[in-house]
């Protein structure tokens, strides 16, 4: 066994030497084959893909063959570890399989990138792994990590060889493109360091180092790096060329040695006029360093330094305590920058912003909008749009501002369709998208034609982006999203604009517009107005009689509108043949549209009515069950109801408001009993209990109630209901709580109404003001004229005024006094400024017709909602208003404008009253002080009775009780009530 367990041992080892051999093998021959930085075709990615999968099948293949020639050797310590880490290795083989099988599904699948990327690395698979790196660059920017870590493998690999130096030149550059950072930077300088022994190689890396400054040597904390490395390696240039100790130098030497020296002063001075953290360091080497000292006008620039220093360290504290991403606290240093207005310090904090938050379309637009309007430099601007999109292509508004910069900055046409093809291939969220994407490279290619040449090779290329355009809408983007996106037809009514004013092609534009009326445009007023502008516009009066006809025949929406239209454009250009069919056409028109608008009303009616009777059988229904509940309730109560029920005609119509009060308020509280009385809905005509019916008997005794508690309920009391009438009285509300002397106020406000009898504002226990007050007068007609004060301002504050009603009496009473139906002659605004007045509203709506009332929706505050209702004296003003109104801006707002049709208010259901007033009210399970906080019942389970069984009548008689008695009914026979003996034999018997 010991021999066959080192059979084993030797056995694995040598096969995973001759697979290591193999794939370095391999790796050889694809390293000769390929280069770092080159980019692979599709037909190889796809080639590259398969053969990945195909090497992954066949590896686990052969791990899982030598996990069974290991498990036939499982007795020795060593095969057991050999088993461990092979079980390990087929766990990464397959996740790998996985991984590349996924990709070839959905290459944009960005974390499989990185995952697969971080296996490979694992593993050292450095041919996939390259691969891989290359295939995820070429769809995304690579993050700074992923860069940094791909560039030391590259480089621990061509360590020594001169000849890949180049390739890995080539690497730096793509990483340099990608995002702007500073240790990317500063990486590619230091490797350039290595190569300064050949031709150029100093000038080179000078070069590179001036390029790493103007990209990030502004880098508030960590461009000071670079300015050190950069003075570093010119310092140990100028130790080359000192001259040797004792020697002296030639002038030739004398004059490079100067000119370094020079050089190193000019970094100096360079960075000390920057504001970069811990430039006081900086300043203090180059006091040192210097043997002349520092002169005046560096001091100057470091003390203007400081100064900007400071300004901007709170942003950078901020910035270093704050959590990732940090998106808000670099909108602010942004906005702060901009301010200022430095174009280089704004660039590197959106470059510094954008490293972090390269996933948010908002800021690379941002970015890209202040490119394209300041800076206007093409190789920044077009770079930064390029990388916009490779970061967020979902994102259509990046992709328009691309092709425009493109345009704008006289890109070649190829380079144009090509961003515009994959801008297509991008995977929008919306169908929309499509269509502005299309919208924008439609106009890019009618701008490039030149229409004094008829039939030239822009133009009809135009024609045939127009055609593809539709075909694409109509297939790809209807087949992904269920819609093409352009249910108004924009793109075919801007085709058929072209050919009209460009191509005098008015033919080509009546069948684009046909088209156009065939997908369901046809009922629509402003699509016939549209086209019949055109014809106005380019065609001739013939068609557009024709197209009015149409018009008045098909539209369904405004029709009042179209036919108005047609009567105008017959009193100028028509003849009396053509007025008088014009005017029939009409007339029969708009009699149909009255008959089915009759229609359409009856049916409505029909459905509110139905609609009612609904909510009415609801109600009944609703109230029959309370009512049944609460005799279900009365009929399981006890017998000590009958000794307390024998003082019911003293205090039980109290009961109903000491259930209302808060639990702990035993005494009696006028405060309470007064907000009791207080309410909308019958503070005249309440009777007011005496005090001491407040408290239920067995708690009366020995107890007095307070003098002036007494005297208040008398004085409120003293107040008949013939002295408060509600038709003489209005509810006034909305006001605020802390308005002073309220009592005053209204006085005067309403004085001018008529004689005021009383003006009682309501008040808390405590003290403080309600909101809400009645004013009594002397007659109704006051009443009236109070009314219309409602909405009226009190301290900036809407009052509402409405009438004084008793809703237990009138139960249906309504205060909302708007019309809840369709109002033809009024329309609905919403979307209006927050500050817009009634007076700009009615100035802005006169235009289009007579304007009887404007009235804006508000909140209790009397803040506007940005809706309004505005009233016009007929329909037909109305629909004007509609379509010339609707999506207008006003102040940057969007206008949405419809004829007012509210929804239907809910109707509260409220159930019958279940007892008369005055009679006797039924006992509540409660107590005096309210619902307890358990509602466990604490009498035992032998004395519950349950409600005897309802006696079927024979023959006109009823069947007599089996228990003799039920609840409530034995009190009311004068059925004897139990004592405590009766309970306690009751007890025994269970």
């Amino acid at each position: 066994m010991a021999a066959t367990g080192n059979e084993g041992e030797t056995l694995l080892p040598d096969i995973e030497e001759e697979e290591e051999a193999e794939e370095m093998e391999r790796e050889m021959e694809s390293e000769d084959e390929e280069g770092m930085g080159v980019e692979n075709s599709d037909d190889d990615e796809e080639g590259d893909t398969s053969e990945d999968e195909r090497e992954n099948e066949a590896e686990i293949q052969r791990l899982e063959e030598q996990f069974c020639v290991a498990h036939l050797f499982s007795s020795g310590v060593g095969t057991s570890k050999m088993t461990h880490g092979g079980n390990r290795c087929l766990l990464n083989v397959r996740n790998r399989g996985c991984w590349v099988s996924q990709l070839s599904i959905n290459a944009f699948d960005y974390n499989c990138h990185v995952d697969l990327i971080k296996l490979l690395r694992q593993e050292g698979k450095l041919h996939r792994l390259r691969k891989a790196r290359q295939k995820m660059s070429e769809l995304f920017p690579l993050t700074e990590e992923i860069w940094l870590d791909w560039l030391k493998d590259e480089i621990g690999l061509t360590e020594g060889e001169e000849t890949e130096r180049e390739k890995i030149y080539e690497l730096f550059e793509k990483a340099a493109k990608d995002y702007i950072c500073p240790d990317i930077w500063l990486e590619y300088a230091q490797y350039s360091i290595g190569g300064m022994g050949s031709v150029g190689g100093i000038d080179r890396v000078r070069s590179i180092f001036e390029r790493a400054l103007t990209a990030v040597g502004l880098h508030m904390t960590k461009g000071a790096a670079l300015w050190e490395a950069y003075r570093e390696f010119e310092i140990a240039i100028l130790s080359t060329l000192q001259p040797a100790p004792g020697g002296v130098a030639s002038p030739e030497q004398q004059e490079q040695l100067n000119a370094q020296l020079e050089r190193i002063h000019t970094l100096f001075r360079r960075q000390l006029a920057i504001p970069l953290m811990d430039m006081e360091a900086t300043y203090a080497e180059y006091s040192d360093w210097a043997d002349e000292g520092v002169s005046e006008m560096v001091t100057q620039h470091y003390k203007r330094s400081l100064q900007q220093l400071e300004k901007r360290r709170l942003h950078e504290e901020t910035l270093l305590m704050a959590e990732p991403p940090k998106l808000a606290e670099y909108q602010n240093y942004i906005d702060y920058e901009m301010k200022e207005g430095d174009p280089a310090r704004v660039q590197i904090i959106f470059e510094r912003a954008l490293a972090e938050n390269c996933l948010v379309p908002d800021l690379w637009a941002k970015y890209t909008t202040y490119l394209d309007r300041q800076l206007k430099i093409k190789d920044l601007v077009l770079s930064s749009h390029e990388r916009a999109v490779r970061n967020c292509p979902w994102t259509m508004g990046l992709w328009k501002s691309y092709l425009l910069a493109l345009e704008r900055h006289g890109a070649e046409h190829h380079i144009v369709s090509d961003v515009f093809e994959k801008a297509l291939n991008a995977g929008f969220i919306q169908a929309t998208d499509y269509v502005e994407i299309w919208q924008s490279f439609l106009d890019y290619l009618r701008r490039r034609v030149d229409f004094s040449k008829e039939g030239s090779r822009e133009l009809e290329e135009l024609r045939a982006a127009f055609t593809r355009c539709l075909d694409y809408l109509k297939q790809d983007v209807e087949e992904r999203f269920s819609e093409s996106g352009d249910l108004s037809c924009t793109i075919m009514q801007i085709w058929a604009r072209i050919e009209a004013l460009h191509c005098k092609n008015m033919q080509k534009a009546r069948e684009l517009w046909d088209s156009i009326m065939t997908k369901g445009n046809a009922k629509y007023a402003n699509m016939w107005l549209e086209y019949y502008n055109l014809e106005r516009s380019y065609g001739d009066a013939v068609h557009c009689r024709k197209a009015l006809h149409r018009a008045v025949q098909c539209t369904s929406d405004y029709p009042e509108h179209v036919c108005e239209v047609l009567l105008t454009f017959e009193r100028v250009e028509g003849s009396l043949e053509d007025w008088d069919a014009a005017v029939q056409k009409t007339e029969s028109k708009l009699n149909r549209v009255n008959e089915q608008r009759v229609k359409a009303a009856e049916k409505e009616a029909l459905q509110a009515r139905q609609e009612e009777d609904r909510a009415e059988h609801r109600r009944k229904s609703k109230a029959e069950k309370k009512a049944q509940k609460k005799s279900q309730k009365t009929n399981q109560t006890g017998d000590k109801r009958k000794a307390e029920d024998d003082g019911e005609d003293e205090w039980g119509e109290d009961t109903e408001l000491a259930h209302k009060r808060h639990r702990g308020e035993r005494d009696f509280n006028p405060a309470a009993l007064e907000e009791q009385m207080e309410t909308e809905s019958g503070l005249f005509g309440r009777r007011v209990p005496p005090p001491r019916k407040t408290e239920p008997p067995a708690t009366r005794k020995n107890q007095q109630v307070a003098p002036e508690t007494s005297s208040m309920v008398r004085k409120a009391s003293d107040t008949t209901p013939d002295h408060r009438k509600d038709t003489n009285s209005v509810f006034v509300s909305n006001l605020a709580f802390n308005l002073e002397d309220p009592e005053g106020k209204l006085k005067a406000m309403f004085g001018t109404c008529g004689n005021i009898i009383e003006v009682r504002p309501v008040f808390t226990p405590k003290g403080a003001f309600r909101g809400y007050c009645y004013v009594q007068f002397e007659d109704e007609l006051a009443t009236q004229e109070a009314l219309k004060l409602d909405r009226q301002e009190v301290d900036g504050r809407p009052m509402f005024v409405s009438p004084c009603v008793d809703k237990s009496k009138n139960p249906d009473f309504k205060v909302f006094k708007y019309n809840t139906s369709m109002e033809k002659h009024k329309i609905f605004i919403s979307g209006l400024p927050f500050t817009c007045t009634t007076e700009k509203l009615e100035e802005l709506c006169k235009e289009h017709g007579t304007v009887k009332a404007v009235r804006l929706v508000t909140n209790r505050s009397g803040r506007s909602k940005g809706l309004a209702y505005v009233e016009f004296e007929n329909e037909e003003q109305a629909s004007q208003a509609v379509l010339k109104m609707d999506r207008t801006k006003m102040e940057t707002y969007t206008l949405s404008v419809a004829i007012s049709n509210p929804p239907p208010r809910k109707t509260e259901v409220r159930p019958t009253a279940s007892r008369v007033l005055g009679a006797m009210m039924p006992r509540q399970l409660q107590g005096t002080r309210g619902k307890g906080r358990t509602q466990v019942s604490l009498l035992p389970r032998s004395l519950h009775r349950q409600n005897a069984p309802e006696a079927k009548a024979e023959n006109g008689t009823a069947a007599k009780q089996q228990d003799g008695m039920t609840d409530g009914q034995g009190l009311d026979s004068g059925t004897k009530s139990l004592s405590n003996e009766d309970f306690a034999r009751m007890l025994l018997k269970k």
